[in-house]
């Protein structure tokens, strides 16, 4: 059952990306990083087996983003891709600032969420330093590495896209892993999440190929458009 649910929500989100970039172009994009950005560090914290690995729900939304910033910058320049993550960047602080000013709040006898919230939001500061600034190198590094392989190979975007996607997203895996988890988890644990998750990150970045390009096409036709 997970395998098909992984499945239908990465093609669903993807799909997602290429409805907004349609119909609202570079400043959907910008929103949908900012939005998913937000996502993926909620759904970064479930653990699922998938063809029996232990792997983090957050790779489809973390790898939603590439794909974003990937396009962003094939179509509107690299700053634009820029600043897309740096606004993701913000949104990220200010929902993990937010979150836990609201579960400071004493709840009252009425309330039924507290411990929900605190089990979801009631994060270390390790944990959260580590997602804060593994996913803004990533992304950044992301950025910076596209750009320099469009101008090294600039009738290649399957290679750009594909290389810069995995190996930013690929160290960056590792690195939040241990960085957020070691002590929590055993390093075997740790390691096992870790390389797994790069396994699943590398079959998206595969199966988001098409979808730059379908991407490239939809977001030109709406800049011409504009």
């Amino acid at each position: 059952m997970n395998e098909v649910l992984f499945i239908a929500a990465m093609f669903g989100i993807f799909i997602s990306v290429m409805i907004i970039a349609k119909f609202f172009g570079k400043e959907g994009l910008i929103a949908f990083v900012a939005i998913a950005t937000v996502l993926a560090n909620i759904f970064v914290t479930k653990q699922v087996n998938i063809l029996g690995f232990n792997t983090t729900l957050g790779s489809i939304t973390f790898s939603s983003i590439f794909l974003c910033t990937d396009i962003i910058s094939e179509v509107y320049g690299f700053k634009e891709s820029k600043k897309a993550v740096k606004i993701g960047f913000m949104f990220a602080v200010i929902f993990i600032i937010a979150t836990q000013v609201v579960i400071a709040f004493e709840p009252n006898s009425m309330d039924l969420v507290q411990d929900s919230m605190m089990s979801l939001f009631g994060i270390s500061l390790r944990t959260t330093l580590a997602s804060l600034v593994m996913f803004f190198a990533s992304n950044i590094s992301d950025v910076y590495l596209f750009a320099f392989l469009k101008k090294k190979f600039p009738n290649s975007l399957w290679l750009r896209n594909n290389i810069s996607t995995i190996l930013c997203n690929g160290i960056e895996n590792f690195l939040f892993v241990y960085a957020a988890f070691i002590g929590i988890y055993s390093a075997q644990e740790c390691l096992e999440i870790a390389l797994t998750t790069c396994l699943f990150e590398v079959i998206i970045s595969i199966c988001d190929t098409p979808f730059v390009y379908w991407g490239r096409k939809i977001a030109k036709v709406d800049e011409k458009r504009v």
